[in-house]
């Protein structure tokens, strides 16, 4: 089988980036592998700006990975529509200052990130539930930042950049379940872009990761394969032991046999465990079997799906509930023969 086109995710400070391209060899490694870059935005430095210039000379693609300040939310979710436009444009004025070439555009859309330390660290309580029901009762404001995030994706498009979406993999049973519950509680979004990037990360969903893999992957554009280690830290979630070489490798042969492209989590973890080296002599070939937990993993998509279907129409649950109390009331009230 050949080898899938490989894109590395990077996501490190300015000071960091430097460091780890120090030298050739990583470009070498990278041009040897016919990779591309997705190249995490934290900043518009001119540090960051030089490193994407010297990968721009050694022709190899870079794709601008968007990202937020933390305090606005970091990825860009129902609530920062209005930031994620503005840090388009401060990426534009940057890359004409000085003049950087970029092969697409990434949106990463999950949840607001100090949500989720919030609830990691157990500082959100009853206030943070009543918030998640006041946005499940607003199915307004979800369509407006869905519009809103479409308009930048068109906005992008008119300035020549073909637009790729880094998404959970939930959005799959919502779209099943034609319901946008997730979307409006968790703040995701459902936006139409050129390619479509599913975060199969197989190191956060042990022990099912590989079934995870298998079942989803059929659904995405490319495949997101992770985590190597790197990326931001939040506890309890993203502080959990990176892939080893035998898992990492299972997970690309599921990629290769699935006949998907991959985008790897992270370039940096990769290169902190000497996974690039093994990746040039790759047998890319090389079959691999179902996982076990496939099933599983089928009834877990499908009871997701059924739940979130009846979240979206409560009116079917009252229905049913009411219907029940109808019939009990008329069987308890029976007059004997």
């Amino acid at each position: 089988m050949p080898k899938p086109k490989l894109t590395f995710f990077c996501e490190l400070p300015a000071d960091e980036l430097v460091k780890l391209f120090d030298g050739r060899f990583l470009i070498d490694d990278l041009q040897s592998l016919d990779a591309s870059l997705s190249l995490g935005i934290l900043d518009f430095s001119n540090e960051r700006a030089q490193l994407v210039k010297r990968l721009n000379k050694a022709g190899l693609p870079v794709i601008a990975w968007l990202l937020l300040p933390e305090e606005q939310g970091y990825w860009f979710n129902l609530n920062n529509y209005e930031y994620a436009a503005a840090r388009y444009l401060d990426f534009k004025a940057w890359t004409t200052q000085y003049d950087l070439q970029w092969t697409g555009v990434g949106l990463d859309i999950e949840v607001n990130i100090n949500e989720i330390r919030g609830v990691m660290e157990k500082k959100q309580g009853a206030p943070f539930i009543k918030t998640l029901f006041a946005r499940y009762l607003d199915k307004h404001k979800s369509l407006k930042a869905k519009n809103a995030y479409q308009a930048l994706v068109d906005l992008i498009h008119a300035d020549g950049y073909p637009v790729e979406s880094y998404h959970l993999p939930i959005i799959i049973e919502e779209r099943r379940a034609h319901a946008t519950v997730l979307q409006r509680t968790l703040g995701l979004l459902d936006v139409e872009t050129d390619s479509e990037i599913l975060m199969l990360y197989s190191s956060f969903l042990r022990p099912n990761g590989d079934a995870a893999l298998w079942s989803y992957a059929n659904n995405a554009d490319s495949v997101g394969v992770g985590s190597t280690g790197g990326g931001v830290a939040i506890e309890g979630i993203i502080d959990l032991e990176p892939l080893t070489w035998e898992e990492f490798a299972r997970d690309l042969r599921i990629c290769v046999t699935k006949e998907k492209p991959v985008h790897i989590f992270s370039l940096e973890g990769c290169v902190k465990q000497g996974y690039l080296s093994k990746l040039n002599s790759f047998s890319w070939d090389r079959t691999t079997e179902i996982p076990k937990g496939v099933n599983k993993v089928r009834a877990l998509r499908t009871g997701m799906a059924a739940s979130l279907w009846l979240l979206e129409r409560p009116w079917v649950i009252l229905v049913g509930l009411l219907t029940l109390i109808g019939m009990g009331f008329l069987f308890n009230h029976k007059k004997p023969e």
